[in-house]
């Protein structure tokens, strides 16, 4: 008796934990995305139902300017990281010895436990010794970029080699045997294999660059104002309901994302159990 009664309390208590979990992780994002819809100027005070933040997001030149730069931003560092990810992970898991592999692994991951204030100023004292050298580069896209890119392909490399290490080694053998060089091993072999990671690494390194706000302040120059820089300035004289309205235009973004690459991973392990089952029976 004793033994169903502490069975069910730890259910419920398990339960409870999980359910705390949720609302703490997403009843403020739903506080927000209804707040967009708020006709009070008061974030906080609910006055009636409106689309009249979302008419004076379309005309603020500012937010948009600035969200049409972080989205640019966000997707070339997603893309750069992914390439440059994939490379480091393939480096470090097919070549057990090379010269300086130390501390070539110990480079790539260090972006993952150092400050970004660190990242940001030492990259920041960089390009203005560059720029006073060569006259280039001006702070600005480019210069975002490459700051977001070095912490999104720390973040890919380990997302990449994870699958890496877990993929047999005998497929790539088996095709290697039947006469397959090892650029042909990679694309038709390898790349398939390791698909599903490259699309959380995009997504992962997406996200971070969308909302990143240290390495964009201080590699940032006139008239290239991010996303979050904005609504980071705006918050100092407080927000109005038209930052909750391109929040939610964020939050769909990325949720539109988190589902198209969901449907796109679980097709591709359908596929994947499918050609294995076949084969197996063939």
């Amino acid at each position: 008796m004793r033994l169903g009664t502490s069975v069910a309390f730890n259910r419920r208590f398990g339960l409870g934990w999980l359910l705390f979990g949720y609302a703490f992780l997403y009843v403020p994002i739903a506080a927000l995305v209804l707040y967009s819809f708020n006709d009070s100027p008061l974030p906080n005070v609910w006055r009636g139902f409106t689309f009249k933040w979302y008419a004076a997001l379309a005309r603020d030149s500012e937010l948009l300017n600035g969200l049409w730069l972080s989205l640019q931003i966000a997707f070339l560092t997603a893309c750069g990281s992914v390439v440059l990810g994939t490379m480091a992970a393939f480096a470090l898991v097919k070549y057990k010895r090379f010269a300086g592999r130390t501390l070539f692994s110990g480079m790539v991951n260090a972006p993952l436990v150092m400050p970004e204030v660190v990242v940001g100023l030492s990259l920041l004292l960089m390009l203005v010794s560059v720029q006073r050298a060569l006259g280039f580069p001006e702070r600005g896209l480019g210069t975002i970029w490459l700051g977001h890119l070095l912490l999104g392909m720390a973040y890919a490399t380990v997302v990449i080699q994870s699958r890496l290490q877990a993929m047999p080694p005998q497929l790539e053998e088996a095709a290697m045997d039947l006469g397959a060089r090892p650029h042909q091993v990679f694309w038709l072999v390898t790349l398939p294999m390791i698909a599903q990671s490259l699309v959380s690494a995009w997504l992962l390194t997406f996200t971070i660059s969308l909302d990143d706000v240290v390495l964009s302040a201080f590699l940032s120059g006139p008239g290239s104002t991010t996303m979050p820089l904005v609504i980071f300035s705006r918050a100092r004289l407080g927000l109005n309901p038209s930052v909750n309205a391109v929040a939610t235009v964020f939050i769909a973004i990325v949720a539109i994302g988190v589902a198209a690459a969901s449907w796109f991973i679980a097709n591709a392990e359908r596929r994947r159990q499918d050609e294995l089952a076949a084969a197996a029976h063939g």
